[in-house]
Parts: structure tokens; sequence; C-alpha cells
């Protein structure tokens, strides 16, 4: 006899106002009501979506990063911090390693993900071509720890950066 198939119903035993779940349940952030939260920098718009401050998060961090053309950063790593990036438009490549020797590319659709510690350098690969992102990180500290590391492809206009990179 399988046990799993017990009632699913225990949210109903906790002593919840029938207002609570309204203030403290799911929350759909409007594309609309993103928060450019800090200066801009010139060439790139950045904005969050998901905070502590704005959704009430607790363990992760979501926004989104616009590059214009030709744009790329530094070396740097992000701490103990991962990092998702979606791509919903343009072209990204990514360095890393300790000498950023490995590259990868990634298009709309694709999924990128940065482990802790990571040295990396992220570059908008189309010359003419908006590079659009979603970013999700693992915690709400604005960690970025810029290395000392010459850039296989030098950084040029702007640099790639987002809300949590004050």
């Amino acid at each position: 006899m399988s046990h799993d198939h017990h009632d699913h119903d225990h949210h109903h035993d906790h002593e919840h106002s029938d207002d609570y779940w309204r203030e403290h349940g799911v929350k759909v952030i409007p594309s609309g009501s993103l928060d450019p939260n800090t200066a801009q920098t010139p060439g790139m718009n950045r904005a969050t979506a998901i905070s502590k401050a704005r959704a009430g998060a607790e363990k992760i961090w979501a926004g989104t990063v616009t590059i214009h053309a030709n744009a790329k950063t530094g070396a740097h790593h992000h701490g103990d911090l991962e990092s998702i990036i979606y791509v919903v438009k343009g072209k990204a490549r990514m360095r890393w390693g300790d000498k950023l020797q490995y590259v990868a590319e990634a298009g709309p659709g694709d999924f990128i993900f940065v482990p802790p510690f990571v040295p990396h350098q992220e570059i908008n690969a189309s010359r003419d071509e908006t590079l659009e992102c979603v970013l999700v990180r693992s915690g709400q500290e604005p960690v970025v720890v810029n290395l000392d590391i010459e850039p296989v492809e030098a950084p040029e206009e702007v640099l790639w950066k987002d809300p949590i990179h004050r």
C-alpha cells in the first residue's frame, strides 16, 4: 500500500487570516515596474526585479541587464554567489579561468551558469546588436571582486554591470 496519496491539505491547518497569503504569497513583478535602482552607466541599462526590498526574497536576487553592442567587462568574480544568466536577445561571449583562457558563446534561450569564485569576463559578442539578459544570483549581496588579470579581449566602451554591482 503506497502512502503517496495521503492528504496534502496541511496548509489549511495554519492559523492565517483570510488575506495572509495576499500579502505573503506569489508576487508578479510587471516588466514596466523594474527598479533602475542606481545611477545608470552609459551604454547599458540595469534593473532589479526580485530582491528582499522589492519582493521579500531571502535567498535569491533577479533582474535584467541590457548591454549595448561591443561592451566588455574586466575580469572579476562574485565571491561565493552562484549566478545564472539567461540570454533573451543577442549574443553573449563568456571568458573564464585564471587567464580567461576558456571561452563559450550563448544566444537567445541559452542559460549560462557561473559558479562561485570563477574568474570571468562578460562580452557582448555583437558589434551592432544589443544584448538582453535575465540575471539570477543566489544571494542579495552586491559582491564583485575585480581581478588583476589582463583580459584576452580588452574592456572597451562600457562595463557590463548589474544592479548588485553598485
